[in-house]
């Protein structure tokens, strides 16, 4: 045939209503290219669909395999919700995170959406950076407060992908950005730890919002009467991460759930009233004791905390009198604190009472510092520089300041100029004094004088009875040869810890934390850490609170505290680093050290070991997990205060009535109550069953390795791409010609030199560096798009191909198709358009004009020609006509009934939603009548403040009926506005049947049912469980693909699926593979078997079994998949079995 101009593709555009689109269909489909091409096209599309041909194709790519509940919460709670609005609440380490990034990649994949905002506290910022990076290849970019001071970051290049801490986007300068005109919306948005996203209500029914709330409202699309906080446009799916979504108090709690549907839930009795099905579709939660492996056992080693106590040395020169002399000097000081009602000061005791626990060094740093604040203060008032009345309004201003420890958890603090916020806060709490007068000031600086010689001397002995129990758990031969974690609260100790071990001869064997680090440096040294003792990695981690948040130490199963937090918050956070999935331990042992003969001693041994001795009673260990809860409200800073200045003996009954095993069953049936037993996620035990089954089915359904593996394997050559290397191992890509690879290159400069040269389409291993090849991946992406976009045209005008099982010739056409919601600029939840579904749809065409839809990977059953018989010249040239009907059938048939789909979904509830839209603006109209009647009454009594909220709640109740009004109408104009979207063709095929007389030996539907009957038999004859799934309809009912790759899915009594590829001949001779058998041989390897039957027509045929019959045959095969009869033979097992 005359070769013709190259076409250009048409695509049908969205944005008008589908009945008035014209059918534009591609001119100059002839058949002139060739198959090969056309292959490689249909090939590098079908690959970015990955989900249609493996539903959980992010488990293919991501370097992790996902456990059973996380496969539950994405692949059976979030993906199907058209719009996530959702919080997922599973206990601490259950990996959230995960679960976040593989629903990420399966939208991403589904072209669902393309900008993604993860809004976590400052702490964990860098973890998911990193978990991103390294478990998903998704490249995020990390945004500080600096980068909204030199340009937009939400309109860079960068910016569909961003990571900003919520204390950074809820300043005025980075939220600025966020409102301005250019800001493309984002799709998603992620708040990690969303019970930090704090509201309450006020006695008198006013709401109390905190700005990280305010945020939260902004981007889930809740009116903001402040301009401030207002945003014009909303993320479409909003997820809420945490660990503990209720903290004791129903109202923040029903807070969160307001940000998932702010109109059905605008009030707590809403919300009351709010039924459990209902709720199942935007939460989830699931305790420890839930999580198992697939194998049913739990997934977290049981933990034990150990407390060693040891004593202070003694002597002139001695802990204990460093300890005595302190102790005296802090009493003094918090007493007159108190009088004078000087938090500062209190807080700069603290500041002592903390590090005296903690090691010497600390304290003497904090002894230096107090110093030498003490020296400028006595110097300005000798100069007159500063007088007793400038004094005490300077002192004033400090006690603004809060304590960090007590008032916030590690991943909340913000580091500051290479320091962590409790430094910050403690150097100016140094400055913080009680004296009124230059002579006080004098006599406390020569107390500090005097105890900062006293610190000193005491270090320089070197002689810490600290450090020398440490040295006695590093030495005891059951840890020995164990990494290990010791945490402390403060920097100064982490230093002189680094320093000390160093002095033990562990130099290049300590990693170390801290909050001055950024996140790359954090990465380094976790990185260090986790890396195997026999390669060069850490055998200790030293860490601080700030930055132990977030970092998943599973590598590791001691931790050391060798200082313990007052905050139980961050005493819990420190327990959970190395207690999470994927420690592989037995067992995980926390070990504590403690001066018990100390007063803070006391307390802090008391409470351990009460936590240890509930664990026992109880026997389980989620005590560990509730101390910060059992402990709400509570400060034990006033505790320690009070051991310093009172009775501990007290101090310690009142801890013993806090913590009871008691309380903890209590809040155990709290928890229930709140969230109902299983979390509403059903007990993930139950579903094992269907879930080994479907990860079974899934094995056959992988893109990965085969189907990539080919595809490169065919497109390199064509763009004169060499591949060196194993393309079953490792690789390199090589131009064949100068400047043939120069278009790939930007994509492979992302990785190092070295990393270029070990390409994989294998899963690697984490510690291998190598670029894993798969759709999402950049170098992949870029190859697949290069050969799509080059080749297009080729594919458009169409190609021969050969369908032996054929009798009538056909054409098959490849269809790119989706469903969208149109624009309705009236509304404000649907101002812009949204991709509702997109789909690659094949199609066979016959000649007399019949249309049936077809998998797309097809053309990978049939073999390429060059030649058309003149028989089929018209049918041929009426190609383009033809596709032109296809169009109007794609549009009229099969996207129309996909749109109704979606409409149907809306519908099916729609009743029930403007049920509860009803009633919740009930509850608003009573709501606000309230607190309009509280506001008048306190208006009345002459209160300003109320006048103005008397003015905002009269003007809400005006609007109210307008709120409503429009609420309804979105319910109700959603489905009316689902149409279908763009339409392209993306390549064609005439298909004809063979006129080879040995192709018709070989596809012999007669032959062909004798033999599946002869291999079926043989393998029920083991007792196996077989499902024939020659078919597209019997595979897809056995929950494979389409087109499978093999005949019978096999299940023998051992359990194992194996999956069988059946040849029948009449007599003897080859028998052929189709690239689509070929390529699933490739993939299974040992699980794959040909089963070829021998002299079908005689009265006994003859089976012959190869395992792995590409090892064994089809290795060095690259065209045609022909093997004759004798190799089969050579290849099959000894045994024969005959019909």
């Amino acid at each position: 045939m005359k070769k013709k101009t190259p076409a250009k593709g048409k695509v049908y555009e969205s944005g008008v209503a589908y009945t008035s689109r014209p059918v534009v269909v591609p001119p100059s489909i002839d058949f002139t290219t060739d198959p090969d091409i056309v292959q490689v096209v249909v090939e590098g599309e079908r690959l970015t669909y990955g989900h249609l041909f493996n539903p959980a194709f992010a488990t293919e790519i991501a370097q992790i395999e996902p456990l059973p509940h996380q496969r539950i919460a994405v692949y059976d709670h979030m993906l199907h919700q058209s719009r996530l609005r959702f919080l997922l609440a599973d206990d601490a380490g259950a990996g959230k995170t995960i679960m976040t990034g593989l629903y990420l990649r399966e939208m991403l994949t589904r072209r669902l959406i393309s900008r993604v905002l993860i809004v976590p506290p400052a702490g964990l910022v860098g973890n998911w950076e990193h978990e991103m990076r390294t478990l998903f290849n998704l490249s995020f970019t990390i945004v500080n407060g600096n980068d909204a001071k030199i340009g937009n970051p939400f309109t860079q290049a960068t910016s569909d992908m961003l990571i900003v801490s919520v204390d950074t986007l809820r300043g005025d300068a980075m939220f600025s950005r966020l409102q301005e005109p250019d800001v493309v919306p984002y799709d998603l948005v992620v708040f990690d730890e969303a019970h930090k996203l704090a509201a309450d209500r006020e006695p008198d029914l006013r709401l109390r919002k905190t700005d990280r709330y305010r945020l939260a409202e902004a981007l889930a699309g809740i009116p903001s009467e402040v301009e401030r906080w207002s945003l014009p446009w909303s993320c479409q799916h909003l997820l809420l991460l945490t660990a503990t979504p209720h903290m004791g108090k129903d109202y923040p709690y029903y807070c969160l759930w307001r940000l998932l549907e702010p109109d059905a839930l605008a009030t707590i009795d809403a919300f009351n009233a709010y039924p459990l099905d209902a709720r199942r579709r935007h939460f989830l939660r699931r305790m420890k004791e839930e999580l198992v492996y697939f194998d049913g056992k739990p997934i977290y080693p049981p933990r034990y905390c150990h407390t060693m106590s040891y004593l202070l040395n003694s002597g002139e020169v001695s802990e204990q009198r460093l300890y005595d002399e302190t102790t005296s000097y802090i009493q003094t000081y918090y007493n007159r604190a108190e009088v004078l009602n000087r938090s500062a000061a209190r807080l700069a005791m603290s500041v002592f009472q903390r590090r005296l626990a903690s090691s010497t060094y600390a304290l003497l740093r904090s002894f230096e510092r107090r110093q030498q604040k003490l020296l400028l203060l006595v110097e300005a008032m000798r100069s007159g520089k500063l007088n007793p009345a400038k004094l005490k309004v300077t002192q004033m201003e400090l006690d603004k300041l809060g304590d960090v420890f007590d008032e916030k958890t590690g991943d909340e603090e913000e580091a500051e100029a290479d320091q962590e916020e409790n430094e910050v806060v403690e150097g100016e709490a140094l400055e913080a004094v009680v004296a009124a007068t230059l002579a006080e000031l004098e006599t406390e600086l020569r107390q500090v004088e005097y105890l900062c010689h006293l610190a000193r001397r005491v270090y320089e002995a070197g002689n810490e009875s600290k450090f020398e129990k440490l040295r006695e758990v590093l030495l005891d031969p059951q840890y020995s040869r164990e990494k290990m974690i010791l945490f402390t609260e403060h920097r100064d100790t982490l230093d002189s810890l680094v320093r000390r071990l160093s002095g033990l001869g562990y130099t290049d064997q300590v990693a170390q934390i801290h909050g001055g680090m950024n996140y790359r440096e954090r990465e380094a040294q976790v990185m260090h850490f986790r890396k195997p003792l026999e390669q060069g990695g850490a055998k200790y981690l030293v860490a601080t609170d700030a930055a132990g948040e977030g970092i998943n130490l599973q590598v590791c199963w001691l931790m050391v505290n060798f200082d313990i937090p007052w905050n139980p918050a961050r005493l819990e956070q420190r327990m959970g680093r190395i207690h999470r999935f994927g420690q592989k331990h037995s067992s995980v042992h926390i070990i504590n050290l403690v001066a018990g003969k100390t007063r803070e001693g006391r307390v802090m041994k008391t409470l351990l070991e009460k936590l240890e001795k509930i664990r026992k009673d109880l026997d389980t260990d989620k005590v560990f997990d509730v101390i910060g809860k059992l402990f709400e409200g509570i400060s034990l800073r006033d505790y320690m205060e009070q051991v310093i200045t009172g009775n501990v003996v007290a101090v310690e009954r009142r801890i013993e009535g806090t913590l009871t095993k008691e309380q903890v069953m209590a809040w155990q049936t709290t928890q229930n109550v709140l969230y109902g037993k299983d979390g509403h996620g059903g007990a993930v035990k139950s579903e094992l069953p269907r879930l080994t089954q479907t990860v079974e089915q899934e094995t056959c359904r992988r893109l990965l390795p085969g189907y990539v593996g080919r595809f490169l394997e065919k497109s390199t050559p064509l763009v004169e791409i060499g591949i060196e290397g194993d393309l079953q191992g490792f690789f390199a890509f090589r131009p064949l010609k100068p400047g043939r690879l120069d278009w790939l290159l930007p994509a492979l400069e992302r990785y190092a030199p070295e990393v270029r040269e070990n390409c994989t389409i294998s899963h690697p291993n984490s510690e291998q560096q190598v670029i894993f090849l798969h759709p999402g991946e950049p170098v992949f992406d870029r190859f697949r798009a290069y050969i799509c976009d080059r080749f297009a045209e080729d594919a458009l005008r169409g190609a021969i191909f050969i369908d032996p099982t054929r009798e009538q010739a056909y054409f098959f056409h490849l269809v790119q198709v989706t469903v969208i919601r149109m624009a309705d600029p009236t509304l404000r939840p649907f101002k812009r358009s949204e991709t509702l579904e997109s789909r690659l749809i094949g199609l066979k065409q016959w000649q007399d004009g019949a249309i049936e839809v077809c998998s797309p990977e097809h053309l990978l059953l049939l073999r390429g020609c060059t030649d058309l018989p003149p028989s089929l010249v018209s049918f041929a040239a009426s190609a383009d006509e033809a596709s032109a009907r296809a169009a109007v059938f794609v549009r009229e048939q099969v996207v129309e009934n996909i749109a109704r789909e979606h409409r149907q979904t809306l519908l099916s509830d729609m009743a029930q939603r403007k049920e509860f839209l009803e009633r919740s603006f009930i509850y608003q109209a009573a709501d606000l009548a309230e607190l309009r009647k509280k506001q008048k009454e306190k208006a009345d009594q002459g209160d300003r403040h109320a006048k103005g909220e008397l003015t905002r709640v009269k003007q809400r109740q005006k609007e109210l009926a307008d709120r409503k009004k429009e609420a309804i109408e979105v319910i109700e104009r959603e489905p009316t506005l689902i149409v279908p979207g763009e339409m392209t063709f993306l390549a064609h095929a005439l298909v004809i049947p063979s006129s080879d007389p040995e192709d018709r030996l070989r596809y012999d539907a007669t032959i062909e049912a004798i033999a599946v009957q002869v291999a079926r038999a043989y393998e029920e004859a083991l007792g196996a469980v077989v499902q024939d799934v020659s078919t597209a309809e019997r595979a897809m009912e056995a929950g494979l693909g389409a087109w499978p790759g093999f005949d019978l899915w096999s299940r023998r009594p051992s359990g194992e699926h194996i999956a069988i590829e059946v040849k029948g001949r009449a007599g003897f001779g080859t028998v052929e593979l189709t690239e689509n058998e070929y390529i699933q041989a490739c993939q299974l390897q040992d699980r794959y078997w040909l089963y070829t039957v021998f002299e079908c027509a005689k009265p006994q045929p003859r089976l012959c079994r190869v395992q792995n019959p590409f090892k064994k045959l089809l290795v060095n095969e690259r065209k045609r998949f022909v093997i004759n009869e004798g190799a089969i033979f050579a290849a099959a097992e000894e045994d024969t079995f005959y019909g």
